[in-house]
């Protein structure tokens, strides 16, 4: 049996998201068409300027701040930050080192480490399961 390759589709907003970037920054063309699988597998492998200077400079989604500032996204909008930032803003709040940034980032590194004392826990469980 031959099976029939259907071409899978994705809205921009699906793709900008799985590339990691704004997409009221992405070009014209982007925004108002569809992004095939093998479109997106070759924007991720050959990034056109558009999208390297978009994920070099920004702006950036609220994840991709998140993660540059090493919060949550919930630790974001405690902090008031709720549209997206450039690179350079992002590294103004590092500079400034403001104390909500702090504390989410205190926050984050707690939650962290519990989830890695879970796993291990966890771990240890799945081990003595075993014997």
């Amino acid at each position: 049996m031959k099976s029939h390759e259907s071409t899978q589709t994705m809205k921009p907003a699906t793709a900008a998201k799985k590339l990691g970037v704004y997409l009221p920054a992405t070009p014209a063309e982007f925004q108002e068409g569809v992004v095939t699988r093998a479109e997106l597998n070759e924007l991720q492998a050959n990034p056109p300027e558009w999208l390297r200077a978009l994920r070099e400079n920004g702006p950036h989604p609220r994840p991709v701040v998140a993660a540059k500032l090493g919060v949550s996204i919930a630790g974001l909008a405690r902090g008031g930050v709720t549209e997206a930032l450039t690179s350079e803003r992002i590294q103004e709040i590092k500079d400034a080192g403001p104390a909500w940034l702090e504390k989410e980032r205190a926050t984050q590194a707690e939650v962290r480490k519990e989830a890695a004392r879970l796993k291990q826990r966890d771990a240890e469980k799945a081990g003595g399961a075993d014997s």
